[in-house]
């Protein structure tokens, strides 16, 4: 595989209101993810999940500046392409929805924060802004209260928990509601006292 590419599935673009964006983590694939939502309350989204290159959006920690910049530039720009695909389909940001694993959290809070808006909401399991350090002038925009749902454990073997904490820090200051739970010795999953707060947001504005 050298080129970025997505599956779908819940409804078509035609029948749903919302679309869920699912970003696998390291590894991972987006058929994980969409077999992973199956137990998740999401029967009225389209579902998008993006498939990265050599299953990996980048090849180094997150912690990770300059090594990452080449391939995290690209799945950046291919979330970018997927947002204007789904505009050119008359569907708004605030339709659009984003959750991510681990690798696929970060690079959801990244891309989200980078180009803030209102979205219909962002849900990260164990993620963190990207970067040795927080560089504020790359990120831009209003999130205009779009609900946010960041989950870790204290500790990860990947993500420094005060990573996740200064990363939901500047989220709130750019107009986000973030929620921010880190949990005693989770270990690097996916708890059910996440899964409810991940199902709240998607439930939202469940017609």
């Amino acid at each position: 595989m050298d080129k970025f590419t997505y599956l779908t599935g819940g409804l078509s673009l035609e029948a749903a209101n919302k679309v869920l964006i699912l970003l696998h983590g390291r590894g991972g694939s987006a058929s994980d993810m969409l077999n992973f939502i199956k137990g998740l309350k999401a029967d009225d989204f389209a579902l998008i999940a993006p498939q990265a290159i050599n299953n990996s959006w980048y090849p180094y920690s997150f912690l990770e500046a300059q090594k990452n910049d080449s391939s995290l530039n690209l799945a950046l720009v291919f979330l970018d392409q997927i947002i204007l695909e789904l505009e050119s389909s008359g569907f708004k940001k605030t339709q659009c929805y984003f959750l991510g694993f681990s690798q696929g959290a970060c690079l959801t809070l990244e891309y989200t924060t980078r180009n803030a808006a209102k979205y219909g909401g962002i849900i990260a399991f164990t993620g963190g802004l990207i970067g040795n350090t927080i560089m504020k002038a790359r990120y831009n925009g209003n999130f205009e209260a779009t609900p946010v749902f960041i989950g870790s454990s204290d500790p990860d073997i990947h993500v420094p928990v005060e990573r996740v904490r200064n990363s939901a820090k500047l989220m709130t200051l750019m107009g986000a509601n973030v929620n921010t739970i880190i949990y005693q010795n989770m270990g690097h999953t996916i708890n059910e006292d996440e899964i409810m707060h991940c199902n709240a947001i998607l439930a939202k504005d469940k017609l």
